[in-house]
């Protein structure tokens, strides 16, 4: 576990860095709060961080630790069901992926889990720091969900590991404020969703942040019918967040009180 870890730690700083650098030297859209915005969203993984840590004092709160407890106990399906490396691999790829999809697709259905979510799109910007930026309530139930699925699919714990990195670092991908040549966008995102094919879903619109659910493979918003080609104003001109907001989710203790706030969004 101590090497997952360090393995996760590095594929993340690494991406995140490299990421960052390009953002830096050919930026898709103008950002104006970038400062400010970072050091909010920097606390977020702090604090999620912490919550995880502290959750894990009662219960062991990470998916790689199910694997390997419901390997032990023979449960979830794979541990029933024989089949080859290689296809439990892929099996296990693609159903933890359609899942996170439909988890992320409820996020924006129920108004409880909604007015949580919405911190995420609150940010006024959006580049690979918002791809970091969720409520610690957020953090802890999509942790308490990935463990049961877990526990239900009984995947090898390498597979797990696998998936998690693939996920961070896809999401870290579609959220960079990049531009890909119009050519190279259509042809990854028949498999994989691009900065462009994200960025629709952080409209300020509810018609189009209620599509392009997507973190890794993008053909679930496809065969599902949510899927979004472009923004109606453009990605120039497109505005990011939400409706009624202003500059306030620069500001850590504003983002954190947002789930407690009435606001129609």
């Amino acid at each position: 576990m101590q090497n997952e870890a360090i393995l996760r730690l590095s594929v993340f700083i690494g991406l995140f860095a490299v990421l960052a650098l390009v953002e830096h030297f050919a930026p898709r859209r103008p950002r104006q709060y970038q400062a400010r915005r970072w050091i909010t969203n920097w606390a977020f993984v702090i604090i999620d961080t912490l919550t995880l840590r502290l959750i894990a004092i009662v219960v062991p709160f990470v998916a790689v630790l199910a694997a390997v407890d419901a390997s032990a106990r023979g449960w979830g399906l794979f541990n029933v069901v024989g089949l080859p490396v290689w296809l439990e691999f892929v099996l296990a790829i693609l159903i933890l992926d359609f899942f996170i999809w439909f988890q992320h697709l409820i996020t924006h259905k129920i108004p409880f889990l909604w007015r949580i979510h919405r911190v995420h799109h609150a940010d006024v910007e959006i580049d690979v720091s918002t791809a970091i930026r969720f409520h610690p309530i957020e953090i802890a139930l999509s942790m308490a969900f990935k463990i049961g699925l877990v526990y239900a699919l009984g995947p090898a714990a390498w597979a797990v590991i696998i998936f998690e990195v693939l996920l961070n670092g896809s999401a870290m991908f579609n959220h960079a404020n990049i531009k890909l040549p119009l050519w190279t966008d259509r042809m990854i995102r028949m498999v994989i969703v691009t900065p462009d094919m994200h960025r629709v879903h952080h409209s300020i619109h509810r018609s189009e942040h209620d599509t392009n659910y997507g973190f890794a493979l993008s053909w679930w918003d496809r065969l599902f019918g949510t899927y979004t080609d472009q923004p109606a104003m453009g990605h120039d001109d497109m505005t990011i967040g939400l409706q009624w907001q202003d500059e306030a989710p620069t500001k850590l203790g504003w983002s954190l009180a947002l789930p407690f706030f009435k606001r129609n969004d």
